[in-house]
């Protein structure tokens, strides 16, 4: 299974700070699916036309999946929904919306998040925050989700190891 991983940071793309969000996002991949997994690794700034060709690229690649962390608050350079918007052929909000859900339990300000996701070609697109406490999170209620739409855009069903 190919995975592509964005991490959009002004800050961590400049080198002011290690990407832990990216990683996180491999952890909980990795601990979840039964399949090989290969990760395609994309590092941005929050730059919306460097994150449509990032993730116009990452699907030309054949990734099955791909998760962006970062970029999805109320912030004047958090621009990752109208760039992943940008590039879909069809959204899918749920995803956010089930984030928001899980987040918004623990953490009031979750309902600040505009984390969506979408398909483009058979490729889907998930936006996650870019926190790591909050991937660990968000991600595993969102597996079974991802899992079906793969079966249904690329033709396989990942195994979840859950």
């Amino acid at each position: 299974m190919k995975i592509g991983r964005v991490t959009l940071s002004d800050r961590a793309s400049g080198g002011i700070y290690e990407d832990r969000s990216g990683p996180e996002i491999e952890r909980v991949l990795r601990e979840s699916f039964a399949e090989e997994i290969e990760f395609e690794r994309v590092l941005l700034p929050d730059e919306e036309k460097q994150i449509e060709t990032a993730l116009k690229h990452l699907c030309t690649l054949g990734c099955d999946l791909v998760v962006t962390t970062g970029g999805t608050g109320p912030a004047a350079r958090d621009v990752t929904p109208e760039a992943t918007r940008a590039v879909l052929e069809k959204e899918l909000p749920g995803f956010g919306e089930v984030m928001r859900a899980v987040s918004f339990a623990k953490v009031p300000t979750a309902i600040l998040s505009r984390a969506t996701a979408g398909v483009r070609g058979k490729t889907l697109i998930v936006n996650l925050p870019g926190n790591p406490r909050a991937i660990a999170e968000c991600l595993p209620p969102l597996l079974p989700a991802i899992a079906e739409a793969i079966d249904h855009i690329a033709g396989f069903r990942p195994k979840l190891k859950l």
